[in-house]
């Protein structure tokens, strides 16, 4: 008999590489500013960390909700990735591209970007603002291939039980 595979209640997907995870974090021009030229974060300030592109571009607006009008990429070592677990982790509804509450969860992790484990940042708002300009118009076929493909995250049974991923 065919069984329909189900998406788990709670899934952390991310853009990723056998050494590297992206998280998405929105941001201020001048913070943006800041970063993009030393590739670090000051310390000093606790904001949430996403590491799906989808969900950060519902939280940011596409980058247009003030103190959000930018929204770096903050790529990181496996192991930096998951020392962010550590601190304050919420679970939220995953979004579609037009910011529609999808039927699984997605993480939010509320931390001080880390210095350690941290490789690069990047601007992603142009990116993002592209997606959101084609949606727009209708182009959603257009607007899919600029998302960063987003795998399930393997977690370790014992960190999938830390942070409820279970649901």
């Amino acid at each position: 008999m065919f069984e329909e595979k189900r998406v788990p209640d709670r899934q952390v997907r991310a853009m990723q590489t056998e050494t590297t995870v992206r998280v998405y974090l929105a941001c201020s021009p001048a913070v943006a500013d800041d970063a993009l030229g030393k590739q670090a974060f000051e310390r000093g300030g606790t904001t949430w960390l996403v590491p799906s592109f989808r969900l950060a571009a519902y939280l940011s607006g596409n980058g247009s909700k003030p103190g959000h009008e930018r929204v770096l990429a903050v790529d990181l070592t496996r192991e930096g990735f998951e020392r962010l677990f550590r601190e304050h982790v919420e679970w939220v509804p995953e979004r579609d591209l037009d910011h529609t509450a999808l039927n699984f969860q997605a993480i939010l992790i509320s931390s001080e970007p880390a210095r350690e484990g941290m490789i690069a940042i990047s601007d992603v708002t142009p990116v993002m603002r592209d997606v959101a300009g084609l949606l727009a118009t209708d182009q959603l076929h257009l607007a899919v291939k600029l998302v960063p493909h987003e795998p399930p995250y393997p977690l370790a049974e014992a960190l999938a039980k830390a942070i409820d991923a279970a649901g």
